[in-house]
């Protein structure tokens, strides 16, 4: 097709791969962890990269890609700045929905719940494996602010980086944070527009309730 084709005339035809209910795992946390690792697998690009949204307090829904950092039973762990506007709407409203799109793969993953802080010993755990840069430039970055230009940053990473030299702390306002799902969703491009979609609902006494949804 042209590149000078409109919007409206792009197409694709999925074809890679299916997803039957009998094929899919009993638990979202298998399924997961199975696509996960063949899209590591085939070193697809930053398959670890997915998008948070959140709502702030005026009902206003915001994006922002994140990147994955754990998966356990307890939920999905990415970290941030508590003070950015991601950090403020889930304050304000602790629930959130992550989606991975492995385009390669013609496969998504939606997950919806509620969001926790995890245990500061966590936090510096995690941030101690860090790069020494960005270490520093969890202090230098008031994420979300207005700040005049691309000097203020390179101005405050060098000023912290005087300061704590090669072994940073933590800063108070940034740490992990973990989303406890409750809905998981698995979508498998097919032909015709006839998507495979395997949705579990978390029940009241813990177990899955596994759906195909209609494409």
């Amino acid at each position: 097709m042209s590149k000078n084709a409109p919007l409206s005339d792009l197409r694709k035809s999925y074809e890679q791969g299916t997803l039957e209910e009998h094929d899919s795992a009993n638990e979202p946390l298998q399924q997961f962890e199975t696509w996960l690792s063949q899209a590591l697998e085939r070193g697809l690009p930053e398959p670890n990269a997915m998008t948070v949204a959140t709502v702030g307090e005026d009902g206003r829904p915001s994006t922002r890609p994140v990147l994955i950092k754990g998966c356990d039973a307890r939920g999905i762990v990415w970290y941030s700045n508590y003070h950015s506007r991601k950090g403020r709407e889930l304050e304000a409203r602790p629930f959130a929905a992550l989606q991975f799109h492995w385009v390669e793969m013609e496969r998504v993953v939606r997950i919806e719940g509620r969001v926790e802080k995890v245990a500061a010993e966590e936090s510096d755990a995690y941030f101690a494996t860090r790069p020494l840069a960005h270490r520093i430039g969890a202090w230098a970055s008031p994420q979300s602010e207005v700040i005049d230009g691309r000097t203020t940053i390179v101005s405050r990473a060098a000023e912290y980086g005087l300061k704590f030299g090669l072994n940073p702390p933590r800063p108070p306002h940034w740490g992990g944070y973990r989303l406890l799902p409750d809905y998981w969703e698995f979508w498998q491009g097919r032909t015709s527009r006839l998507h495979d979609r395997i949705a579990y609902r978390l029940q009241p006494d813990g177990s899955w309730a596994r759906q195909r949804l209609a494409p």
